[in-house]
């Protein structure tokens, strides 16, 4: 069986056009998928530091097109993606509860709710009362999460996935490996993923 690791952070709308085709690209393929949360922003200060800069100076005619490029893809995939106020969010704590949520086999729901979350409803998933109302929708404890983020191990486990995606030559959410050593990245790429899942 083919095997897809995806490597990903729900601050991303990039990430979040990929995550919305991504489960029925496994199941058009039939490969196993590994979910592996990370922090993007430990990967761009790593490996991708333009990133800051292009925010920072953005060029005039590619932002229109950018803006313009998000909304035909977001129609696309049928999700809606606004400009949520706080952008770049701190997403530490929500992709620990990516990784609370995997363990207890809930991962895709509660990344579905987060991505909806902030980039759908505008909310800041950086925030505590946000984070616990993911968690209800989804059916997990929020109290239970809140402490298991606190944990060393959840902590690490993010960190060594943030690591691991760098190591391996990844810049950037969504990261993609097909059968551990095919890297590809991003969201247009899901065509050429798709391929190599089911040829090989």
């Amino acid at each position: 069986m083919a095997r897809l690791e995806f490597f990903f952070d729900c601050s991303s709308p990039w990430t979040y056009l990929a995550f919305s085709r991504i489960e029925a690209l496994v199941a058009r393929t039939g490969a196993e998928i590994v979910w592996r949360p990370i922090l993007v922003g430990g990967v761009f200060n790593a490996v991708n530091e333009s990133v800051y800069e292009a925010r920072a100076n953005p060029h005039p005619i590619k932002a229109r097109y950018y803006v313009k490029d998000l909304q035909d893809w977001a129609r696309y995939c049928g999700v809606k993606i606004g400009q949520p106020p706080v952008f770049p969010v701190r997403s530490i704590d929500a992709m620990r509860a990516a990784i609370v949520a995997d363990e207890e086999g809930k991962l895709p729901v509660f990344a579905w709710a987060t991505f909806r979350a902030y980039w759908g409803d505008l909310k800041d998933i950086s925030q505590p009362d946000v984070l616990a109302g993911i968690c209800k929708e989804v059916g997990m404890d929020w109290e239970k999460v809140s402490e298991r983020i606190k944990s060393d191990d959840i902590k690490a486990q993010l960190r060594a996935n943030t690591e691991e995606v760098i190591a391996r030559g990844g810049f950037g959410s969504p990261t993609m490996f097909v059968n551990k050593t095919d890297m590809y990245f991003g969201n247009d790429r899901l065509p050429l993923v798709e391929a190599a899942l089911t040829h090989g």
